[in-house]
């Protein structure tokens, strides 16, 4: 049973001025929008942020998870590269797992079936696990190597008896890790599988009003313009984007992490510093090549609760008007404050366990807590005061 903290829940908020650029787009390359207090702003979606946030965390953790339905693939390159093994034996030897498992695998898809995007022998569900279940995997081949050495190249999907141990492919494929525990995982296809994520994050939109802009472009064909032969590019498009301030919102729930982790405070301590960090300091990388938009968030706010978790976008409703110098930036932070404040006075005795806020520039803000000089200091601050034990009453 999970002991008590002091903080269920640890709110992040985060205002952040991006440049011309489209971090996310939809299947018309254009930028995601919504409306919201009437008018039209810039949106970047949560599964886009959320994905930016995982290969932080995976890049701080050096552990990694894996969402994929190539597993067959996956395992057969492991024991071909890490085994040593012939590369039909192993492409067999990972045809066999996942037909094994109780997820299931798909054959490779006939030709009335040529528009079906498929994997051959792709897991019938997209599975999420830690990248060293592949080597797990490997094991349980290694100790059936004779018995795949004997097989047909290609299994029987509907043989009621299969050749590897389902069970255990099943034990392994249920099998978690830091990031999963952190932002959970849905597979229905297996029983026990299920993970409830710990982490929720909001869509990102910006405070203000936005207008896409088209950007057409060519590209010059180097030998034409050497030989000046002829006029005219070798290829001409046009593309869509945007720029703003953004409020980025995402809370943690410590007491579904605690479960998650069997109540191990250390644990969760690691994975909560972590993914504060990785939410802070990720950006989504889409046309990064030609935009570059790599700024910093210029406010971060950090609320621990023992209530319920609470989102500021409310203070957005109302669209932000640009400063009188121009910009959106600190009009926005100070919305976000005024709101923190009228919040706080509403909620009454509901108070916070912890407010704390860190940013660029010299400006303190009344709502938002005690000021920190860096990130460090105020994403200690905040776990200190959430994983801070209440004392048993009677």
């Amino acid at each position: 049973m999970t002991r008590s903290t002091a903080g269920r829940f640890i709110d992040l908020h985060v205002v952040q001025a991006v440049p011309f650029a489209n971090l996310n787009r939809d299947d018309t390359n254009s930028v995601k929008t919504v409306q919201f207090g009437a008018v039209n702003r810039t949106r970047v979606s949560s599964q886009c942020w959320k994905r930016a946030i995982r290969l932080e965390i995976q890049r701080t953790l050096g552990e990694r998870a894996l969402r994929t339905r190539r597993v067959a693939e996956r395992l057969a390159e492991h024991l071909r590269e890490q085994r040593g093994w012939p590369e039909k034996l192993a492409w067999r030897a990972g045809v066999y797992t996942v037909v094994a498992s109780s997820i299931g695998a798909e054959p490779p898809k006939k030709p009335e079936d040529a528009d079906r995007d498929d994997v051959p022998w792709g897991t019938k569900a997209m599975v999420y696990i830690p990248d060293s279940a592949i080597a797990s995997l490997g094991e349980i081949a290694e100790r059936h190597r004779a018995a795949l050495e004997a097989a047909a190249d290609k299994p029987d999907p509907k043989a009621k008896q299969p050749l590897l141990p389902t069970d255990e492919i099943d034990e392994i494929l249920r099998s978690t890790n830091g990031i999963i525990n952190l932002l959970g995982r849905m597979l229905a296809e297996l029983d026990r599988a299920k993970v409830d994520g710990a982490v929720q994050v909001a869509h990102v939109m910006t405070t203000h009003e936005t207008d896409g802009e088209i950007d057409y472009f060519s590209a010059v064909d180097d030998v034409t313009a050497e030989w000046r032969d002829s006029s005219g590019s070798a290829h001409m498009g046009h593309a869509e984007y945007s720029a703003g301030t953004f409020y980025r919102y995402a809370t943690l729930d410590l007491a579904d992490l605690l479960r998650n982790l069997k109540d191990d405070q250390d644990a969760a301590r690691k994975l909560a510093d972590a993914f504060l960090t990785a939410a802070i300091l990720s950006l989504p990388q889409a046309k990064k090549n030609s935009t570059a938009p790599h700024t910093f968030p210029d406010l971060i706010a950090v609320s621990v609760r023992s209530d319920r978790p609470y989102s500021y976008a409310a203070a957005f409703e109302q669209p932000v008007a640009a400063g009188p110098d121009g910009g959106f930036t600190g009009p926005s932070i100070d919305a976000l404050d005024e709101y923190a404040g009228a919040l706080a006075a509403l909620l009454g005795r509901r108070t916070a366990v912890y407010n704390g806020h860190a940013g660029i520039g010299a400006k303190d803000l009344e709502h938002l807590g005690e000021r920190a000089e860096s990130i460090d200091e105020l994403i200690a601050a905040a776990l200190d005061a959430a994983l801070a034990p209440v004392p048993e009453t009677a």
